[in-house]
């Protein structure tokens, strides 16, 4: 479970197929600092709001962190990943630890759709499908590329979010311009909600 709060700004360094005996896939290699601190073999870390999973790690000659991960085809198809090429700035985050401050909201880096960047930071308009806005209220909480954020200006395949200088400097919402793609988590309450009372609304 994470929050939201971006931690780290990675770079990927490499980004290439890779099949196992799950599958065909991706393997990324991310260099990073923060998060790697306390996190081993098997860790879950959020890349751009997907949760991947820490399958190698190490330090460069130069002292610096990196670590890899196995991107499957499913979270291909769903996310932003697959376009993720070296050079690329990524946001990261470590799981929540249990008593820390909820400084976002509940995150579970399960990405539900992509949407397409309409408008730029700091008056940030993101467009995602029609039939996933009915998870989004004014004034509630929406992760656009792991960054927990607020929506407003609800329109039918639109929302809006205000993105302060400070937000902007330490996520890559400061480098995504029009037609970008970012990844979009909906609220999990809403989800469980409409799954819990739709027998009784049929």
């Amino acid at each position: 479970m994470f929050t939201g709060i971006v931690e780290e700004l990675g770079t990927v360094t490499d980004s290439r197929p890779h099949t196992s005996e799950w599958g065909a896939g991706v393997r990324l290699t991310i260099a990073a600092s923060v998060v790697l601190e306390g996190s081993g073999l098997g860790a879950s870390i959020a890349v751009n709001g997907c949760c991947l999973t820490l399958v190698e790690q190490g330090v460069t000659d130069d002292g610096s962190g990196w670590w890899r991960t196995d991107v499957s085809a499913e979270t291909l198809g769903r996310t932003n990943v697959a376009a993720l090429q070296a050079g690329d700035r990524v946001n990261l985050e470590r799981p929540m630890a249990l008593g820390d401050r909820l400084g976002g909201h509940i995150v579970l880096g399960h990405v539900d759709c992509t949407g397409t960047v309409v408008q730029a930071a700091p008056d940030l308009v993101v467009r995602i499908p029609a039939d996933r806005m009915r998870y989004l209220v004014e004034k509630g909480s929406v992760t656009v590329d792991g960054i927990s954020l607020t929506a407003f200006d609800l329109t039918d395949d639109t929302f809006r979010v205000a993105v302060i200088p400070h937000t902007a400097d330490v996520t890559t919402l400061g480098v995504k311009g029009p037609g970008a793609v970012v990844n979009i988590e909906l609220d999990v309450l809403a989800k469980h909600i409409e799954r819990l009372v739709g027998p009784y609304t049929v």
